[in-house]
């Protein structure tokens, strides 16, 4: 590659990475705006962090504390005071792991998989009017770069 065009790529990618970077911060700012507005149509009392937890266990069902600090990047402190927070609003309930019983598992509980279901179905409709537009594949292609990036950025 000549000099010039070493230049030309560092700049075309430079552009590229702020216009990633002002994209994104749109986005995580927004996303922040609806995850608590979808908490509190939830609960009116939950955290807009809590969300993402009732989300995390109703797609791969009970966990342990320490797995969830370790899938969302918290510590111990911060996981145990939300799932306080989600037991004490009966979203969730504390139960014996059946495979260690020193440990435990936290799942939702049916009012909470109830008021999550209701939410979750309404988030979805949003989505679905929002990118009415869009091509199936673009969605697939949006989703699957999200979680690519998504999986790198744990391992940061």
């Amino acid at each position: 590659m000549l000099e010039g065009d070493a230049v030309n790529a560092a700049v075309d990618r430079d552009g590229a990475l702020q216009a990633l970077e002002r994209e994104l911060s749109v986005l995580l700012r927004r996303a922040r705006a609806a995850q608590l507005e979808m908490a509190r149509a939830v609960h009116p009392e939950l955290e807009s962090g809590a969300y993402g937890l009732l989300l995390r266990l109703e797609q791969v069902g009970p966990q342990r504390p320490t797995d969830l600090a370790a899938y969302f990047g918290v510590g111990k402190a911060t996981m145990s005071r939300q799932l306080r927070s989600l037991k004490d609003l009966g979203l969730v309930t504390r139960e014996p792991d059946p495979a260690d019983g020193r440990a435990f598992l936290m799942t939702l509980t049916r009012e909470g998989r109830r008021r999550f279901t209701g939410v979750r179905e309404a988030r979805r409709a949003r989505y679905l009017s929002l990118m009415s537009a869009w091509d199936r594949s673009e969605v697939a292609e949006l989703a699957r770069l999200l979680h690519r990036l998504n999986e790198q950025s744990r391992e940061v």
